[in-house]
């Protein structure tokens, strides 16, 4: 079998498979169809290993709220007419995950059927289509954003409500973008003194650590700053890596969590922190602070000082929500659970339960 990319093997499943049954099976059904519900090819980064398991030919369909009632005739009309195989691919599935692995004896195929606006409440929470508030925003992990809006949509004869809800998620808002990063520049400031002192005590696991740690915050924040929806951990390097200017950074963050010594590190981290301290300066979202490394105090290791990166951004935030916030960001700033970040309903509950900043004196 040939691979194809799975996004272009969703849309031909589609257009020479699913949308002629449709018109065949169930004339005049208003509905949309795309790939919008997780998986590697939704952002473009699946590849042959990707086939193992929950791949294939598949894709999802969604009706108004009117036609619910036709569903169960439309899964009928799937499971009597999908041809056993499409570009070579079974269209059948077996195993366990959640589509399992494609499979010609497998019993379930790979086309979901669901209300549209229940679809969004089931994913994120919420339906983007009425809006999107900033409780929503810092409630949804960035990787469900990445997938809902790096996704794919094939058809959309819900009066374009699909494709009006994935433009409602293309982006922050300044004022929640400020937010975030804030949030994020707060958690580098509280951890680049550590790796220094690890060092200086003894402690090269303990610095490595800690580096890593930075590195990881410092590629989520180069994201964000671009515009781009940081994934899960595997694909973070891999999204990273094509950032416009983006070379010169992997290979200081290569040097900072590589084997050298800690003056090695120390320089890659230097490095890191001012060129991405620099690309906050260009989003003009605040004053440009034009930070620069130096001595933590008196103590012989360098360091951003990046809360003042943090500050400008908070100064420059306006809604009077955000700025009476802790500096904790969006809910995968803090919370690093998949059990919790899968879930849209666990992780709305816990960002509504975190109380507002006590009011400054």
């Amino acid at each position: 079998m040939t691979f194809v990319s799975g996004l272009t093997l969703g849309r031909r499943f589609h257009d020479e498979v699913l949308a002629p049954i449709l018109r065949r099976r169930l004339p005049g059904l208003r509905y949309a169809a795309g790939l919008l519900d997780g998986g590697s090819e939704l952002l473009g980064l699946d590849t042959p290993r990707s086939t193992d398991h929950d791949w294939g030919p598949r894709g999802q369909l969604f009706v108004a709220a009117a036609d619910v009632a036709r569903i169960p005739e439309l899964r009928a009309a799937l499971d009597a007419d999908l041809p056993a195989e499409f570009l070579g691919w079974p269209t059948r599935f077996t195993g366990d995950g959640r589509l399992g692995v494609a499979d010609p004896r497998g019993t379930r195929h790979g086309v979901t059927i669901d209300e549209l606006g229940g679809w969004w409440h089931d994913r994120l929470g919420f339906d983007p289509g009425g809006g999107v508030g900033t409780e929503e925003w810092l409630a949804t992990p960035t990787q469900r954003l990445a997938e809902v809006t790096g996704g794919a949509v094939f058809h959309d004869g819900l009066d374009g409500a699909l494709t009006t809800a994935r433009a409602a998620l293309a982006w922050y808002p300044d004022d929640v973008w400020r937010h975030v990063l804030a949030a994020a520049w707060t958690r580098v400031a509280q951890a680049e003194h550590l790796p220094g002192r690890c060092a200086e005590a003894g402690d090269d696991l303990g610095s490595r650590v800690v580096t890593a740690g930075l590195a990881r915050d410092l590629m989520r924040l180069g994201l964000l700053l671009h515009r781009r929806w940081p994934p899960y951990d595997k694909w973070l390097g891999t999204l990273f890596a094509r950032l416009p200017g983006a070379t010169p950074l992997v290979a200081a963050l290569t040097d900072a969590v590589g084997p050298g010594d800690w003056p090695s590190r120390e320089a890659g981290l230097v490095v890191a922190l001012e060129a991405v301290a620099a690309w906050t300066d260009d989003t003009g979202l605040a004053a440009p602070v034009r930070a620069r490394c130096r001595p933590f105090h008196e103590r012989p290791f360098l360091v951003l000082d990046a809360g003042r990166v943090a500050a400008a951004l908070r100064a420059a935030v306006t809604d009077p929500l955000l700025r009476d916030r802790p500096p904790l960001g969006a809910v995968d700033q803090y919370v690093d659970s998949v059990d919790v970040l899968t879930h849209a309903h666990r992780a709305r509950r816990l960002a509504a339960a975190l109380p507002p900043a006590p009011p400054q004196p």
